[in-house]
């Protein structure tokens, strides 16, 4: 924390480059012996319906998004992007993205790898980085845009502890087209309930 020109305490402006630590799974920076492993998973049908990804989607765009796209979203406080590690493996990838530092305010978006799905990895994935940006980086407030068909991963964001808070209309694309996006967002007075409440 610092002090502007006006003498007003300013922001933080990136997020700490940590590895956060679920119940039986790890958010954690991408490698490139992660590479291999995103490659195959951004190959498959539901993946790519539902996220913009290059077709075909090939190692050297796996390794650019290793190598260069994840640590220049982190450099430049846009955001922070993390693999979920299951027992060795890649379960899927988090990040924060579109950060405000300002207004405090940023994005969660998530997929899940094909061999680790139906088993709430992304919801519980999203609530522990969800209370990590609002419990250790400042931020009051963090929203999810989920494709309103996609189905499996707005069922995520409710499981994380997230509201639903309207439809934005023609909001997203993906290869089909412009999409309407459902979203969602938890605050930090919502973190103060959950914790009365345990």
């Amino acid at each position: 924390m610092g002090c502007d020109d006006a003498g007003m305490t300013t922001p933080r402006a990136v997020f700490d480059d940590a590895t956060i630590m679920g119940d039986g799974f790890a958010l954690r920076v991408p490698c490139v012996d992660d590479v291999d492993a995103i490659t195959a998973a951004c190959q498959d049908l539901v993946t790519q319906r539902w996220l913009p990804l290059p077709v075909p989607y090939e190692r050297e765009h796996a390794l650019s998004f290793v190598t260069d796209i994840a640590p220049a979203q982190h450099r430049s406080g846009a955001g922070l992007v993390r693999v979920i590690e299951v027992a060795g493996q890649v379960g899927g990838v988090i990040d924060l993205k579109q950060t405000d530092w300002r207004a405090q305010v940023t994005e969660i978006g998530y997929w899940v790898a094909p061999t680790h799905r139906g088993h709430g990895l992304a919801g519980r994935a999203t609530e522990l980085l969800s209370r990590w940006a609002m419990g250790d980086q400042g931020m009051e407030r963090v929203e999810i845009a989920a494709a309103a068909g996609n189905t499996a991963s707005q069922r995520a964001a409710e499981r994380a502890g997230f509201a639903r808070e309207g439809l934005c209309r023609s909001a997203g694309y993906i290869h089909a087209g412009r999409i309407d996006l459902v979203l969602y967002a938890r605050i930090r007075a919502d973190l103060d309930h959950d914790n009365a409440a345990l």
